[in-house]
């Protein structure tokens, strides 16, 4: 098996947890839609799969009314939601041992990558990756597999030599439409089932056995 030498990480579940930020942005982008939400902690869902799409389908919006959910919601999160986050424990000190021994990092999120940059800034992880890749402010290159691909193709990357980190289904299957190898994480917000249907080589639980998986073992 070849040896990985480049490391994908997803951000929103994976390194960092911005729950917060999130559901109070979208709380904020529905009551400007003069929507109403009943289930707080279905908005959870929203964490991981491109927002967009997300708010399409649970309030069945068009195409026009989720322009305007994406608007509302940027207006809240540029200012303050961007920074109701917090890095998962551990996440720092595995991206510095990955680092020391010469590992490539990459994010690669369906986060904008202008907010993407901005949040590992703010917690001092960003000069830990080579790139920072998310989608564009125009609502484009949202899907994982086009942002995984993209990352390969720009950088020169074999997927023989690449694994793919994240939280959920589409971490995984983007990563494996790529002909990649993929490690879930069960910390974030992707269900147990949702990570075991979605078949990664390996599961973690922590930062810790994130470390001996990429390090330790031959995966």
């Amino acid at each position: 098996m070849d040896k990985i030498e480049n490391i994908l990480f997803d951000l929103d579940g994976t390194l960092t947890d911005p729950r917060e930020g999130i559901v109070n942005s979208i709380l904020y982008a529905l009551e400007k839609l003069g929507l109403h939400e009943n289930s707080i902690a279905e908005l959870l869902s929203f964490i991981g799969p491109p927002l967009r799409d997300s708010f399409a389908n649970r309030y069945n919006l068009t195409s026009e009314l989720a322009d305007k959910a994406m608007l509302f919601y940027r207006e809240y999160f540029s200012v303050k939601g961007i920074y109701e986050n917090s890095i998962y424990p551990g996440v720092a000190d595995l991206l510095e041992s990955l680092s020391s021994r010469g590992y490539k990092l990459f994010v690669a999120t369906s986060k904008p990558t202008v907010y993407a940059i901005e949040v590992l800034r703010h917690f001092k992880i960003d000069t830990y990756f080579t790139e920072i890749i998310g989608s564009n402010l125009d609502n484009t290159r949202t899907d994982k597999t086009e942002i995984i691909s993209y990352i390969l193709c720009t950088y020169g990357l074999q997927a023989c030599n690449s694994v793919m980190i994240g939280d959920r289904k589409h971490d995984i299957i983007g990563a494996k439409n790529n002909s990649m190898r993929t490690i879930g994480v069960s910390y974030g917000y992707g269900s147990s089932e949702e990570l075991q249907t979605s078949e990664p080589d390996f599961i973690a639980q922590n930062a810790k056995e994130l470390e001996a998986l990429l390090i330790h073992t031959s995966i």
